[in-house]
């Protein structure tokens, strides 16, 4: 029972590893996007900046920018090396027929990690990253770039979850089928 257990299952667990070492080389890609951006601005202490008011006291920061484009960044990353790699689609399915459902999957998970980031660096927060441990003017001690790494990390499953059995099963399920079927003529 094992032993078929554990055949049943290998292929998935291997795309687990794969699926965990290209998501470990997208959080350097981000982190890396993070601190260049960060460094740019003037540190992490410039993090929390606003960049343009919202609706009420709501306001577009920084550390939302950052989010935003190191998410961006690491996406196109990802999918390209999980399209080729871990789940070895791009031999079944066009690149942009399989991209917008990776995006629309980790976009949903991004604005989860956003709302974590923010709940980890807003000091009104009950979930804020306490001092002495994380400071902005600690370099990597800081809130900015800790809150980052946790919100991804946290959010990793949900995407390997939901690509597997959607982004690169349905997707090239449903090109597949459509590959095999046969042709029918047009009635005159």
């Amino acid at each position: 029972m094992i032993k078929d257990l554990t055949a049943k299952y290998a292929n998935s667990f291997r795309q687990l590893i794969k699926f965990g070492l290209v998501g470990g080389s997208g959080v350097l890609v981000n982190m890396a996007v993070a601190v260049v951006m960060n460094k740019l601005n003037g540190g992490t202490v410039n993090s929390r900046d606003v960049i343009f008011p919202l609706l009420g006291a709501w306001n577009f920061r920084f550390t939302h920018l950052v989010w935003i484009v190191g998410f961006i960044v690491a996406c196109v990353w990802n999918f390209q090396l999980n399209r080729w790699w871990t789940f070895k689609s791009h031999k079944h399915a066009g690149w942009f027929k399989e991209f917008w459902p990776f995006l629309a999957v980790g976009s949903v998970a991004a604005l989860v990690g956003l709302v974590l980031k923010m709940a980890m660096t807003n000091p009104t927060s009950p979930f804020f990253l306490p001092e002495p441990y994380f400071h902005e003017d600690r370099g990597l001690q800081s809130r900015e770039y800790w809150s980052q790494l946790i919100a991804i990390i946290i959010t990793m499953p949900i995407n390997f979850i939901v690509n597997k059995l959607w982004t690169f099963r349905a997707v090239r399920a449903g090109n597949l089928a459509h590959h095999d079927a046969p042709e029918v003529e047009a009635a005159e």
